[in-house]
């Protein structure tokens, strides 16, 4: 499933805020990517963790499409290495869009990133051009 799907998201918010007032809570946002071996099998299968724009190399290099999970509202695509099917799972513009607006709609105080270490600029970008519409430096 996607790295953090906004509808399983939302369930945790909707607890979240009857115990927390929104004002006090920063919602997490992933900015990293699961390469998931298939089949898989529970507690064997491990994901190899890598970068939202690996990620789209990936599927590049390998010549898939990249799908869009309208009920998790994450991108998605599957590929074949060495005999191998794999699906990856990652974060794009619309995924974080959609998990920003969220924690608007919510009222918390703001979001925060887990996992800098991989380079995303197109994060970045829209998160100036949300700044920007809200009339914000």
């Amino acid at each position: 499933m996607a790295v953090a799907p906004i509808n399983k998201v939302q369930q945790v918010l909707d607890y979240a805020v009857t115990e927390i007032p929104p004002e006090k809570i920063y919602m997490g946002i992933p900015n990293y990517a699961y390469d998931w071996p298939l089949p898989y099998e529970r507690g064997t299968t491990r994901a190899r963790t890598i970068g939202n724009v690996e990620a789209v190399e990936i599927a590049d290099q390998n010549g898939v499409q990249i799908r869009f999970d309208e009920t998790a509202m994450s991108p998605f695509f599957n590929y074949t290495l060495n005999g191998t099917e794999h699906e990856v799972w990652f974060e794009d513009v619309r995924s974080i869009d959609v998990k920003v607006r969220t924690a608007k709609e919510y009222g918390f105080t703001g979001v925060g990133y887990w996992n800098l270490m991989r380079p995303f600029r197109a994060n970045w970008l829209l998160l100036d051009s949300l700044f920007q519409l809200n009339g914000r430096p």
